[in-house]
């Protein structure tokens, strides 16, 4: 079990990156983009709104966090832009690659900029104590979220 919500969040962040990797690596043929693509989606779904409710939401309440926080939620925006585009587009034809490829790049985008700022700014915010209950809110709404996400 993590011990703060920078750890649990970390874990995710890996699953993220190594679905971005494969997901613009796999061949159409198969059906192994849409899963790959499935999985992703209910990836980065389950832990933007965890994140936001538990990380983003009390640093938001502290004037220092507070742009921090609203770049971090507009490039959540950004990626849920570039989910809806590739989920409109065909999995065989050829923006598909391109699209995909967009997404993997908004997202190591965010997850590197969240790591070497967005962390610091706001492990200065909140204290020890505060950190773990988050860990523990955050994981739990992480995994019923994918629950709620995967049916």
């Amino acid at each position: 079990m993590p011990n703060n919500i920078y750890d649990s969040l970390r874990e995710s962040h890996e699953i993220q990156r190594s679905l971005c990797r494969k997901l613009v690596r796999v061949s159409p043929e198969g059906g192994r983009r849409e899963q790959l693509f499935k999985e992703l989606r209910i990836e980065l779904a389950a832990h933007a709104a965890a994140e936001e409710r538990f990380l983003y939401a009390p640093i938001l309440m502290d004037d220092m966090g507070l742009n921090s926080s609203r770049h971090a939620l507009a490039e959540h925006h950004e990626i849920d832009e570039c989910v809806e585009e590739l989920q409109k587009a065909d999995y065989e034809g050829g923006s598909w690659l391109a699209k995909a490829r967009k997404l993997s790049e908004e997202v190591h985008h965010h997850l590197r900029e969240e790591e070497t700022k967005f962390f610091q700014i706001s492990g200065k915010i909140l204290n020890e104590k505060q950190k773990s209950a988050l860990a523990a809110k955050y994981e739990a709404d992480y995994e019923r979220m994918k629950i709620k996400l995967s049916t």
